[in-house]
């Protein structure tokens, strides 16, 4: 039986950096230092995957990504030698985990300063669009993440390349955020669903999933999405489940999250819940594209016409009677 993988998903991303418009390497590897440097100490299995997830990626990315992630790692006890020789860190003593970094080489001679990219040029960065399965990558894996990873996911999103949704028009969300609170006060799931789904264009699947989620940064995103204001947020955590408000910790907690989530991250996993729809519906209806339309017609064997049994054609009769 093979061992769990560190982070759920993370191998089927790891896809996307193969693939052309979207290179969100550097988000991936950040993702993963910050989730193993997490724990003071990792298992066998799960240090070999981090070696074999990172080692493909350090090469691939750029030298701001490198950096960071050799900052983060440096002051880790428990680094990988293999991903310390990669980053060129060395440990000065053996009796001393903590590696030291190398020497800092000489600085080169100072090179024209870089042109600045124009208004257009960022705006075109920051829009490269998900496919319907990369959507559904991330979807799926922010689904499954624990409450800590999920966050880390959140605020990684702020930085990536991947395009946003549309903000909601400011009409629409404030006549959403009335009926949600009505909705929560009343403690009626049901119509507070299918508002999250209507104000949203989300399918009734994804929004009974982020409203029913029992970790709550779905919700959050929701709500972050629409321009919930804080209090408001906290009272539908209060009202909408009693059970799960009435516990301190868990409101605190996601008021602390819901007060640090931009309106960036939410709205990029807000493209993310979309886009998975279509990968879903493609799937669904895969099976009737026309190629296999034709496949299965020349497989349909021929039908002969019936021979004319004896007796069965009628008699001709001509002009004479009798004849």
């Amino acid at each position: 039986m093979s061992a769990a993988p560190l982070f759920p998903g993370f191998d089927g991303l790891m896809t996307l950096s193969r693939r052309e418009g979207v290179d969100i390497r550097p988000t991936l590897l950040r993702v993963l230092t910050d989730l193993y440097v997490q724990a003071s100490a990792h298992s066998a299995d799960e240090e070999r995957q981090f070696v074999e997830l990172a080692s493909r990626l350090i090469d691939e990315v750029d030298d701001a990504t490198r950096a960071a992630v050799r900052a983060r790692l440096a002051i880790y006890p428990a680094a990988p030698r293999m991903i310390l020789d990669k980053l060129g860190l060395r440990r000065t003593d053996p009796d001393l985990p903590m590696p030291a970094a190398s020497a800092i080489a000489v600085p080169a001679p100072a090179a024209p300063p870089p042109r600045i990219p124009t208004e257009a040029e960022l705006r075109m960065a920051s829009s490269l669009s998900m496919r319907p399965n990369d959507a559904a990558e991330i979807s799926d894996m922010f689904f499954a993440a624990s409450a800590s990873e999920r966050a880390l996911i959140l605020h990684n999103l702020q930085n990536t390349p991947l395009k946003a949704a549309a903000r909601i028009p400011a009409a629409r969300a404030a006549r959403a955020i009335h009926i949600l609170e009505m909705a929560a006060y009343a403690e009626d799931t049901e119509n507070f669903t299918t508002e999250v789904g209507e104000a949203l264009i989300l399918p009734s699947r994804i929004a009974e999933q982020v409203v029913n989620d029992q970790g709550g940064e779905p919700l959050a995103c929701a709500m972050r999405a629409l321009d919930v204001s804080s209090a408001a947020f906290q009272r539908i955590l209060m009202f909408l489940d009693p059970e799960a408000g009435s516990s301190v910790n868990h409101v605190y907690r996601l008021s602390r999250l819901y007060d640090r989530l931009s309106e960036r991250s939410a709205l990029v996993m807000l493209a993310a819940w979309r886009g998975s729809t279509m990968a879903v519906t493609r799937a669904k209806y895969r099976s009737a594209l026309y190629d296999d339309e034709r496949q299965r017609a020349r497989a349909t064997p021929s039908q002969t016409r019936p021979a004319a049994q004896p007796g069965s054609v009628p008699a001709i009769r001509g002009h004479k009677s009798g004849s």
